[in-house]
Order: C-alpha cells, then structure tokens, then sequence
C-alpha cells in the first residue's frame, strides 16, 4: 500500500484524501458529502478513503490525530487540510484554489 499511496499523491490531479474509520459516526455522515464533491468536481479531483486502523502507518506519517481528516494533495504536497465533517460548499469553497 505505502508505494501505491505515495504515487496517488503524486498525481497532477489533486488528491483529496479521506482519513476515517469504520466506527466513527462523524466518518460516515461525511462519505456522502465527499461523493457529492466528487460528481461536482468528476475528473479535475480525485477522492481516496483511507482507513486509519488499517493504514495507521499513514495516519501516522502525516499526524492523522482524529478522525474524519481531509487532507488534500497536489504533487505529492499537502496543500490544505481539515478535520471534522463539513458542508460541501465549504469544502469546495477550500480546494477549488488548487483545482
């Protein structure tokens, strides 16, 4: 996983990703948001759902402390990060300067 999440990264297309867990309530009221913002922005975005119990490595490496996190890359940076569950159009408002 770790090569294949470090290459997702790296992508020219930016990369929101989605750091939940199965048990977190707030993690699922935010998957459909996400796909809401998926089918708005379709190709000029790009969304992954990482989980944190699986994943903790990664987590870890960009100090995921709570869950859900967003973290939004573009060339393998980090350009933009939230934690806690947020309305579309504030999470457009927030990446669409990357876009």
């Amino acid at each position: 996983m770790k090569g294949s999440f470090n290459t997702i990264i790296q992508s020219e297309t930016p990369v929101l990703i989605d750091f939940y867990a199965d048990w977190c309530a707030p993690c699922k009221m935010l998957a459909p948001i996400l796909k809401d913002v998926k089918e708005e922005l379709g190709d000029r975005l790009k969304v992954l759902k990482i989980d944190v119990d699986r994943n903790s490595a990664i987590a870890g490496r960009f100090q995921v402390r709570g869950v859900p996190t967003m973290v939004l890359f573009k060339e393998g940076k980090a350009l933009w990060r939230q934690s806690g569950v947020l309305p579309k159009d504030a999470i457009l408002d927030a990446i669409n300067p990357f876009l």
